[in-house]
């Protein structure tokens, strides 16, 4: 049985939720001492987690930046802000997805599915010659050097690797970041892109990924076999 983390405040929602998800296969814990999110985290632990952003002492954002630190599991955030900027932000920190209350709990678990797919796609890593992605770790290493991405970041290089020789479009890109891309901006994906080849370039690797204006990036093979040489 898939476990689910649910950190709702809400007990009339806490229960609903679990009862409904229960039905379908997943445990739902819940989440009691918003002190001991690590310690939880570890005892369940989750496949994925479900994060509103109205809670006591510190909002969800505040949790995901600390989920971020040190997991990669995927998060949905649930929350009654409805508003543009709060869903672009829930994506920048890391999250998977967002649904805004009031919501149809069909509606969630259809999205929890396509999240855990998405996950569940991912291999261990990808290597090609010396650089390899982590998945499990979302690190990228080049020969002895190594560096952490962050969530979106790694989604990002997953995509760019997996394809590599081929142009993935913006449009791939963003739905790699977010199921619904009609509110994102368009800058979200450059600053991210832009993150990624400066970590690609700290690693001592220049010029792997290769824009086609109008079109997409490319991640070029060539750049690993020519530094070998």
């Amino acid at each position: 049985m898939s476990s689910i983390l649910l950190i709702e405040d809400n007990e009339s929602l806490q229960k609903y939720i679990r009862e409904y998800l229960n039905t379908y296969g997943f445990e739902v814990h819940i989440l009691t001492d918003y002190d001991t999110l690590y310690e939880t985290i570890n005892a369940v632990p989750p496949r994925l987690i479900l994060l509103d952003v109205t809670l006591p002492k510190f909002d969800g954002f505040y949790y995901l930046k600390m989920i971020r630190k040190q997991y990669s599991i995927p998060v949905i955030i649930i929350s009654a802000r409805s508003e543009e900027g709060d869903q672009i932000r829930g994506m920048e920190l890391g999250a998977d997805d967002y649904v805004t209350k009031p919501f149809s709990v069909g509606v969630l678990l259809a999205k929890i599915n396509a999240v855990l797919r998405r996950a569940d796609a991912f291999v261990n890593c990808y290597s090609i010659d010396d650089l390899t992605l982590c998945c499990d770790t979302m690190i990228v290493k080049y020969k002895d050097k190594s560096m952490e991405l962050s969530k979106n970041e790694y989604k990002i290089l997953h995509a760019l690797i997996k394809d590599s020789g081929q142009i993935v479009s913006r449009e791939q890109l963003l739905e790699e970041l977010w199921d619904d891309v009609s509110f994102v901006d368009d800058n979200t994906l450059t600053v991210n892109i832009t993150r990624v080849k400066k970590k690609l370039l700290d690693l001592g690797l220049e010029s792997c990924i290769s824009t086609k204006r109008g079109v997409g990036y490319v991640f070029d093979t060539a750049v690993l076999q020519n530094d070998q040489q």
